[in-house]
């Protein structure tokens, strides 16, 4: 009965975004996955788990015909369990959580779905935990040097890191070509994540409307954040606290801090910074990767010098 009451987190096996692509539980509890079949699936349906630096992992399968669960020989049926309320729909659940069951959760039939990564933390993070936008609208300079103009969307303060952010016109369904920066930890001290994402408007479409669409865990009620863009041609220009153009007749949506700059140098030290931490970070890694490699040398040197030195010694002594 209390699993009823459980929010589920849903995959669907023929769409490659699922509706819920994360979920965050404490230690203890129990947590839903729901999938959503929107083709025709063939007897069973499987379950897997993945996490970093391991084999992926069958835990179980549903045989829908029979209406019965098997799961794999190591793994305890108390903890796992899943079954179908049609044919369209499968549910998995896992009892009294821990931190090893943290991962991305899969299922199949005749293809994987999106998957679900299972967050499992006792840390409990104050607040809207939702990811707050800061927009930054193209510059006339811009636009008039460039033909194009540049929206920005700076997105703080979220958890888990698990985001998606694409862009479209408005009342458009078609996805559009768009720039992605890292998610990065809003500071060394915070729990929180930020990620900059930007859309490069062409001369053929500035007089269009966009949406820069944000999926992520937190978001109030589960729904998408959609935030408005205003068309490039009437983006507002302030200038001393004078508005040149109508600013009123577009409503960005909640949380949003719209920002007009009479110049792009803001918008490139946001992306610059992006770049530059990105760069930092793969330079670290790879610095880091080159010192092991340097030190696994001087080991084999040093380990062939002392073994060749043993038997010269002991040869000496005819040992």
């Amino acid at each position: 009965l209390l699993l009823a009451f459980l929010p589920p987190a849903s995959q669907i096996s023929a769409n490659p975004e699922g509706r819920m692509m994360s979920i965050t539980r404490k230690t203890g509890l129990p947590v839903i996955i729901t999938c959503d079949i929107q083709q025709n699936t063939n007897k069973y349906i499987h379950w897997y788990l993945f996490q970093e630096g391991k084999a992926p992992r069958r835990l179980l399968y549903y045989d829908l015909f029979n209406s019965r669960v098997m799961v794999e020989s190591e793994i305890s049926p108390e903890k796992y369990h899943a079954y179908a309320s049609t044919w369209r729909s499968s549910t998995f659940i896992l009892q009294n959580l821990e931190e090893s069951d943290s991962g991305v959760y899969y299922f199949a039939t005749w293809i994987f779905g999106s998957g679900t990564k299972l967050i499992i933390t006792d840390k409990n993070p104050d607040g809207d935990l939702s990811p707050k936008p800061t927009v930054f609208l193209p510059s006339i300079a811009e636009t008039n040097l460039h033909k194009a103009g540049t929206h920005v969307c700076l997105l703080e303060n979220f958890f888990p890191d698990v985001i998606k952010v694409y862009w479209k016109e408005k009342n458009g369904n078609k996805i559009l070509e768009s720039q992605q920066g890292d998610t990065m930890k809003t500071n060394d001290t915070s729990d929180t994540y930020m990620k900059l994402s930007w859309l490069t408007v062409p001369e053929t479409s500035l007089d269009k409307e966009h949406l820069c669409v944000v999926k992520h865990e937190s978001n109030r009620g589960g729904a998408d954040q959609e935030i408005l863009f205003p068309p490039v041609k009437k983006v507002c220009i302030f200038d001393d606290s004078t508005c040149v153009g109508n600013k009123n007749n577009y409503t960005f949506f909640r949380n949003v801090q719209a920002t007009c700059q009479k110049n792009n140098e803001l918008i490139q030290w946001l992306l610059l910074d992006a770049l530059w931490l990105q760069f930092t970070n793969t330079s670290a890694y790879y610095t880091y990767l080159l010192l092991f490699l340097k030190s696994m040398v001087y080991f084999g040197i040093s380990a062939f010098c002392l073994v060749r030195r043993t038997a010269a010694c002991c040869s000496g002594k005819r040992c």
